[in-house]
């Protein structure tokens, strides 16, 4: 009963006999119980009795001998019979287990007439009860955060870094993509009203890929411009001089919009089927609230590559006296992760969210304020944002 299911099922599947009988017993628990406990009865009832008759004919009858011998084949049962090799097995379910059941095995068809007639008592009275026993179910139902505690306890079985991934990885249907978004106000993107020297002059001096353009009064995401597709319009036309807005417009891919509050499992199935690695994302009423790329979800599983953003460097950096200065535009969660705080999630996402929730306002540099266990100070502030934070250890 104490045997590993899942590296017993592994065990069957390479060819191990003992696992494979094993696993066929404890398909049959109720019926694997009743030939063991059948046995185990009939032994300890023959031993009592074998006990009294031999008291009885060696030291004369008397409720002084009964009671000696009584007392005698307790104590063997207990320590022979009962609690060492329990002990055992349980210390080494594999071997003992495995061993047994080539014992077991035969049993369980040789008293099956027996085992049945009994069981059928058995079911009567559980279901008296109003017990439903379902033992397929306990066997091999496993709910996500049983799952999540087989992988965090794995141990030396399973590298930290492994462990790690897994774990991010049944943690993806809970986060969604306003958790990892850059907000639209970090978003780097073209105005294609500009002049075409501007527009070139920005791709020219561009570190992203992929840049969405914004057209209009109201900024309107019109298209994603890859850098690639420009620089092959731009030889294409680099003798006839006669390169324009049409020719990038010609280029430039239709924007790939995400509804807010996506999750992260459904959304990297979507980039997926899709083929798309890059989404802009929109709240119920259609306004650009952020963008998220594949990159994005990837480091939420596989941590943080080598080569990031522009907006992302420099985010955090520690001061002499152990404190972080961080950016105001910093995520909670990549706080949590990063720093090992303990900032709350349930509300604001940014850190400037949570400083301008908790005072009702747009607070004074040099202002101190505990959230939580941290103390955080207000280091500058522009433009009705909170730019940067001190946070203390």
């Amino acid at each position: 009963m104490s045997l590993n299911r899942y590296r017993m099922k592994h065990l069957a599947k390479q060819g191990h006999r003992g696992a494979k009988l094993a696993s066929i017993l404890l398909a049959r628990t109720d019926k694997l119980l009743g030939v063991i406990l059948l046995g185990n009865t009939l032994c300890i009832s023959a031993s009592s009795t074998l006990v009294a008759v031999l008291s009885v004919n060696l030291f004369g009858e008397g409720e002084f001998v009964l009671m000696i011998g009584t007392l005698s084949i307790t104590f063997a049962i207990l320590v022979f019979s009962e609690i060492s090799p329990k002990v055992i097995a349980a210390a080494y379910p594999e071997t003992i287990g495995f061993a047994c059941s080539y014992l077991l095995y035969p049993l369980l068809w040789l008293f099956n007439p027996v085992v049945s007639f009994v069981n059928l008592f058995v079911k009567g009275f559980v279901r008296i009860l109003g017990i439903r026993v379902n033992f397929e179910e306990s066997l091999h139902a496993v709910s996500t955060e049983e799952l999540r505690s087989i992988v965090s306890e794995a141990g030396h079985y399973m590298p930290q870094k492994k462990r790690t991934i897994l774990l991010n990885l049944l943690d993806l249907g809970k986060i969604t993509v306003d958790d990892i978004m850059t907000a639209h106000t970090l978003v780097e993107t073209i105005d294609f009203d500009a002049p075409l020297e501007d527009i070139l002059q920005h791709i020219s001096s561009s570190q992203h890929t992929r840049i969405p353009v914004r057209q209009g009064e109201h900024d309107e995401i019109i298209g994603i411009l890859h850098i690639r597709k420009v620089i092959t319009q731009l030889r294409s036309h680099h003798y006839n001089n006669d390169l324009d807005k049409e020719a990038l417009r010609e280029v430039m891919a239709e924007p790939y919009f995400i509804p807010s509050g996506t999750p992260l499992f459904t959304q990297i199935q979507q980039f997926q089927e899709n083929q798309q690695r890059v989404g802009l994302v929109v709240d119920e009423y259609g306004e650009f609230k952020g963008l998220v790329t594949l990159e994005d979800i990837l480091e939420e599983v596989i941590g943080d590559f080598t080569t990031q953003s522009p907006s992302r460097l420099g985010s955090y950096r520690k001061e002499a006296d152990g404190s972080w200065l961080v950016d105001g535009s910093s995520t909670l969660r990549d706080l949590n992760k990063k720093l090992n705080l303990h900032l709350p999630l349930d509300g604001p996402r940014t850190l400037n969210g949570l400083v301008l929730e908790h005072f009702g306002d747009i607070p004074d540099a040099n202002t101190s304020f505990k959230i939580g266990s941290h103390t955080l100070e207000i280091v500058q502030t522009q433009d009705r944002i909170v730019k940067s934070v001190k946070i203390f250890p």
